[in-house]
């Protein structure tokens, strides 16, 4: 045990000499170069637009205000990649410890394939091939229930952009991949005997499920889903092969127009630390919560 904890001292001290060694070397080139940092930049007008914002965004708005509409963009995408993995990676479990066998090979198949292909990948695919492929003239289907084109894809109403829409399936799916080997492992952590137990009493597969499995399950599977989560968010940054403007695409333009490489690179630091923050807290109370509804039931 000392031996470890000596290794663990070790490693603190190494990684904070370096942290200093990197600081202190930004400091003095800073100084050195006289470019200093300072962020009064962000006040000035932008000058640039960008396809597609969850708030209105002119030309004439300033940098901060680019940025803030890049992060929202950015949220958007994570929300809705968040619901449509859970749901991807959910169906994929079950169905691969269904007792259907074309189900279950079929969703191993799926697992299989996209877990072992890049992103990027995939996002190119989705983008280039499959949504920039769409007619330009808008096909409705479903008594126009769904309406798609090579520019956007309207369902029920909702109108999403090609962009959006090709980082939303391929974010999807890969994320949806990983959940389902997170769920199918949280699921085979409960202790056969409880299966045996409830079908004993003669409940249904599906409530046995809902009501003695699934809450068993849920403190196994929450912290390898919130890994999951914090990973999508973080992928969410290959927006900018397809040209969809999240805060890291705008983040890379106003650095380019600026030239202030440091504070964007910090603003964009923060924009991450402070969404994967928000990830993390709501995932953690949600795992507290499961805790003690288990243990008032002991």
């Amino acid at each position: 045990m000392e031996k470890k904890n000596l290794v663990n001292l070790i490693a603190i001290v190494t990684f904070l000499v370096l942290i200093s060694i990197a600081i202190n070397n930004l400091i003095i080139n800073l100084i050195r170069t006289d470019v200093g940092i300072n962020f009064n930049w962000l006040i000035r007008p932008s000058g640039f637009t960008f396809g597609e914002s969850v708030l209105q965004y002119k030309s004439s708005d300033t940098y901060l205000w680019a940025l803030t509409v890049g992060w929202l963009n950015t949220l958007k995408i994570v929300i809705y990649g968040l619901f449509l993995s859970t749901l991807f990676g959910a169906s994929a479990a079950v169905a691969r410890l269904g007792s259907n066998k074309l189900v279950s090979d079929l969703a191993s198949i799926y697992v299989a394939i996209i877990r072992q292909t890049p992103l990027l990948l995939q996002l190119l695919f989705w983008y280039f091939v499959v949504f920039l492929s769409f007619p330009e003239k808008p096909v409705e289907i479903f008594n126009s229930l769904i309406i798609f084109s090579n520019k956007s894809i309207s369902i029920l109403g909702i109108n999403l952009s090609a962009e959006f829409s090709a980082l939303l399936i391929g974010l999807s799916l890969f994320t949806g991949s990983s959940i389902s080997e997170v769920i199918r492992g949280g699921l085979n952590s409960v202790n056969k005997g409880q299966i045996e137990a409830y079908r004993s009493l003669g409940l249904k597969e599906r409530h046995g499920m809902k009501l003695i499995i699934i809450p068993q399950a849920l403190t196994s599977i929450i912290p390898g889903l919130t890994s999951q989560y914090l990973n999508l968010a973080k992928n969410s940054t290959l927006a900018i092969a397809i040209g969809y403007p999240d805060i890291y695409a705008i983040s890379d333009t106003t650095i380019t127009q600026t030239g202030r490489a440091i504070e964007g690179f910090i603003i964009i630091l923060v924009s991450f630390l402070a969404l994967n923050l928000i990830i993390n807290t709501i995932m953690n109370r949600i795992n507290n919560a499961c805790l003690k509804l288990n243990q008032s039931k002991l």
